[in-house]
């Protein structure tokens, strides 16, 4: 991958290469925008190739940066996560930025072709496989940024480690909120992992942004989306904070934080308890068929 740069108001991103998932609408597509604005040659994710390419010939079109490609994967497929890792470290022999950001919301339980639970395989299991598949590219372009987009909705969630999948119970709300506190946990005790490597990580809060989350349901979720779409911000606004978080120089060495409108700000309580974090890590990578001493004692 030619990593050619492009003057733009700040230039700010040059000759970085950053990865966006969930790009081709809403806060991601909005993430790559504004990464590309800054003059970064930026990689964008989606799991339809019309919207995919669409996304990526309006990327170039309003910024004026040919530095932009599409990738496709659908991302409740570990399968496809591992291809698209794949893809990137054949195609980018550096990688700068990395932006977890695709995430759905399931009002009815569903399994992915792994057999996980949808909300938790997308949510938060295709954000653990593709940095761990990623993390030794990262480390070798150091300085390099991990940002995960989590949600306040994490704030009454827990971890059940007897039902992770929610096979007791299932209510889309507290199955999405238990897989933005695992982002926010997989964050810190990444954070911790990093120590040291050049690679910071980082997760945040957007916001209720107007976007097309949730539209995938039908119903009254569905309904009070539509409903309340006109009151929020818009996914420009969503996307500040990912944006500055891959980009300043003022969070250039912070890491093992959540953000909320580019600011630090406190988590949950258990999303600081280190011996849960460690947990869901092991059990993220039995999920995922990873050994469990990857980035062990780093």
């Amino acid at each position: 991958m030619e990593e050619r740069g492009v003057t733009t108001s700040s230039g700010a991103l040059q000759r970085r290469v950053c990865l966006v998932t969930g790009a081709t609408s809403g806060i991601g597509q909005a993430t790559a925008r504004g990464l590309a604005a800054l003059g970064a040659t930026v990689l964008v994710v989606g799991r339809s190739e019309a919207k995919t390419r669409a996304t990526v010939d309006q990327i170039k079109q309003v910024t004026g940066n040919p530095c932009v490609e599409g990738l496709l994967a659908d991302l409740s497929s570990q399968q496809q996560v591992r291809a698209l890792a794949s893809t990137v470290l054949e195609r980018a022999p550096q990688l700068h930025v990395l932006v977890n950001n695709a995430g759905a919301i399931y009002t009815k339980r569903s399994l992915s072709v792994d057999g996980i639970e949808m909300t938790f395989a997308v949510d938060h299991l295709a954000y653990f496989l593709l940095t761990s598949l990623l993390v030794e590219r990262l480390r070798a372009s150091a300085p390099a940024r991990i940002i995960n987009v989590a949600s306040d909705a994490h704030a009454h969630a827990r971890i059940d480690f007897d039902d992770l999948q929610g096979e007791r119970g299932y209510r889309a709300f507290r199955a999405y909120g238990r897989a933005k506190l695992a982002n926010i946990l997989f964050t810190y005790e990444l954070a911790r992992r990093l120590a040291g490597s050049g690679v910071t990580a980082n997760c945040l809060h957007p916001g209720l942004i107007a976007t097309g989350f949730g539209h995938n349901n039908s119903g009254l979720l569905s309904l009070g989306l539509h409903i309340a779409s006109p009151f929020i911000k818009k996914p420009e606004q969503g996307a500040e904070t990912s944006v500055y978080l891959a980009s300043s120089p003022e969070v250039a060495a912070v890491s093992g934080q959540y953000f909320v409108n580019k600011r630090a700000s406190k988590s949950s309580r258990v999303s600081y308890d280190v011996e849960v974090a460690r947990r869901l890590w092991s059990s993220s990578a039995g999920m995922s068929s990873l050994r469990e001493p990857l980035l062990r004692g780093m």
